[in-house]
């Protein structure tokens, strides 16, 4: 199974892109900025869009890149998100005067695009790939997800935007993890606007990390860093790693990377 890493920015300026992951060809995690740089044959071998969240910056791409595949498309494109996320795509974006509403076009019975509901602790078999849905805690209902090729195989698996959250830890905690993919949106200036927006900032990313079984270790990625603030995030990072005594393999997630699990 191959990951890539489409885009892993928090806001967009030049070689940012927002969140958006590539599960082999076929399945987008998240659709923002980061969509934008596949090619057309790309977007029409994705089958299932998962989304974390009805955040802007992790659906943005969603309505335009139906648009440029719609009249392409063999089979609607399923969109795999929590009852709450597909109640405010269909309020907000697909609603006939932000964007078309692709779920009943070109008709009702043959639309681009379809919505399926999941929920929190689901396993979904999607094609020889196992994605758990796993509870994240943001201003407005979201998830992120563990994804594997088998229950034994290693996961790679991404917190979504979320503050403070021990219910991840304990999933992840009895998961084989092989990558762990975690938010820090803010730096430790603005920890308060982080905690009232439900993120992490890299003080509050320590004390979750310090829930992490004793012993068990994975390469952490960081990402959603704000542009403006991704030196300083980083930085802040490596001090409180060293202060631990590098307990932590902490990496900067960009743009372009690849991952095989």
């Amino acid at each position: 199974m191959k990951i890539r890493v489409l885009g892993c920015s928090g806001a967009i300026a030049r070689d940012c892109r927002t969140t958006s992951f590539l599960v082999d060809h076929d399945i987008l995690l998240d659709a923002g900025t980061g969509v934008g740089d596949l090619t057309l044959d790309e977007m029409l071998g994705i089958e299932d869009v998962l989304i974390t969240h009805s955040h802007l910056d992790h659906i943005a791409a969603l309505p335009l890149m139906v648009d440029a595949i719609g009249s392409r498309l063999t089979r609607p494109l399923r969109i795999l998100a929590l009852p709450q996320t597909i109640e405010a795509l269909k309020a907000h974006v697909f609603n006939n005067i932000i964007w078309p509403d692709f779920s009943r076009i070109p008709t009702p019975e043959q639309p681009f695009i379809r919505f399926e509901e999941i929920h929190v602790g689901q396993l979904l078999e999607i094609r020889g790939r196992r994605i758990e849905v796993l509870p994240a805690v943001h201003t407005v209902p979201a998830v992120g997800y563990a994804v594997s090729t088998g229950e034994e195989s290693g996961h790679w698996v991404f917190s979504g935007d979320t503050g403070r959250n021990p219910a991840f830890w304990r999933r992840v905690n009895a998961l084989p993890v092989a990558i762990l993919v975690i938010e820090t949106a803010f730096s430790n200036r603005e920890k308060e606007l982080a905690d009232l927006s439900r993120h992490l900032a890299p003080q509050s990313l320590a004390e979750e990390l310090d829930l992490i079984t004793p012993g068990k270790t994975m390469p952490i990625y960081i990402t959603h860093t704000k542009p403006a603030e991704t030196a300083t995030i980083m930085e802040e990072i490596r001090l409180f790693d060293r202060g631990h005594s590098g307990v932590h393999d902490i990496r900067w997630l960009h743009a372009g990377q690849e991952f095989e699990i």
